[in-house]
């Protein structure tokens, strides 16, 4: 639809509440957009009433569904986490009215002075969402979905984008590696996953920090999920030794919660690595997705990150080699026989 047309009927919607929630309407102004058609305005409020400033989220019905947003922002703010409460909602045409969690994000914010006192307190919310965790509250992150995610990086990054297609042999290859990530990504114990827990969706809050955005595609799954969105970020690049740093705090710290991490950090930082891989194949495809099927292309940029990640640990573990022989043909790396890496 017409974004112009959808701006007009926001506002027709936003005229009736503005008494109520003391909202001055011609203050609206774009606050941002995402990888989804969901589009993002902020709008201030009055001097008579109790919030400064308002979010409006746009969810074109056609396309986006309001309802899985509604129902895990109460998930969470049950939870006690800081996320935007919905204020007033219309599912049919696709408009929330939110609270506003201001607009400074993680990724604005980070620098080596800043992160290690961000990212303790982005551990400590992620360990109360998780302790939260029920069975039933949410979809399974499920074989079929893992699965799902997986294909897209042969189907958009290696055909689409590259150009690449792979022969039976590597097919083969492919497919049994997939097999190994997917039975590692089983095999841990189900939390409630937030699915893009980053530096983009994580706002610096002068409470609560963090405020937490974006978490309308959350699912069952596994418990080293988001710490890979976290900490291998596509976004910002952190060296290991820190990451090891963090990721060290948050397994002390969950262990002692009595979130179901492993015993031996040895084994969760093998399934933090492998969950890792499993979402950056995906995201290499969704990055493509996005610039050739929707046009946008501003993720271009991000994907040699991504792509690094995936490197570092195709390399890392032996059962991984017809990984790293794959990427090797795609960057046109000829090595001496017999020589992985």
């Amino acid at each position: 639809m017409n974004p112009d047309i959808r701006l007009s009927q926001l506002n027709s919607w936003l005229a009736p509440l503005a008494s109520q929630w003391a909202i001055d309407p011609k203050t609206i102004q774009s606050a941002s957009s995402d990888a989804s058609f969901r589009r993002y305005f902020r709008v201030l409020g009055t001097k008579n009433g109790p919030h400064p400033s308002f979010i409006i989220m746009d969810a074109p019905p056609a396309t986006e569904d309001t309802r899985p947003f509604i129902a895990i922002s109460k998930l969470l703010f049950e939870a006690q986490l800081n996320v935007p409460q919905v204020l007033a909602q219309d599912t049919e045409q696709g408009f929330l009215l939110l609270t506003d969690l201001g607009n400074q994000t993680y990724l604005s914010a980070l620098n080596p002075e800043t992160a290690p006192k961000l990212y303790q307190d982005a551990n400590n919310a992620l360990i109360q969402m998780q302790l939260a965790s029920k069975p039933g509250q949410l979809p399974n992150y499920d074989r079929a979905l893992l699965t799902r995610e997986l294909e897209l990086f042969p189907e958009w990054y290696l055909n689409r984008h590259l150009g690449l297609q792979l022969n039976t042999q590597q097919q083969g290859d492919l497919a049994k590696i997939f097999e190994l990530i997917l039975e590692n990504n089983l095999s841990q114990t189900p939390v409630i996953v937030h699915r893009d827990f980053h530096s983009r969706n994580l706002m610096v809050t002068p409470e609560k920090n963090p405020g937490i955005l974006d978490f309308q595609d959350a699912v069952y799954g596994p418990i080293t999920y988001d710490l890979a969105s976290l900490y291998r970020d596509a976004y910002i690049e952190w060296e290991e030794p820190e990451q090891m740093d963090w990721l060290i705090r948050y397994w002390d710290k969950a262990r002692k919660a009595g979130l179901p991490v492993p015993s031996e950090f040895g084994d969760f930082y093998r399934d933090f690595e492998w969950m890792g891989l499993q979402r950056h194949l995906k995201v290499l495809g969704i990055f493509a997705r996005l610039y050739h099927r929707d046009g946008k292309d501003g993720y271009l940029k991000d994907m040699p990150l991504v792509f690094k990640y995936v490197r570092k640990v195709a390399e890392r573990y032996i059962a991984l080699k017809p990984l790293v022989q794959l990427l090797d043909h795609i960057e046109g790396i000829e090595r001496p026989d017999g020589l992985t890496f």
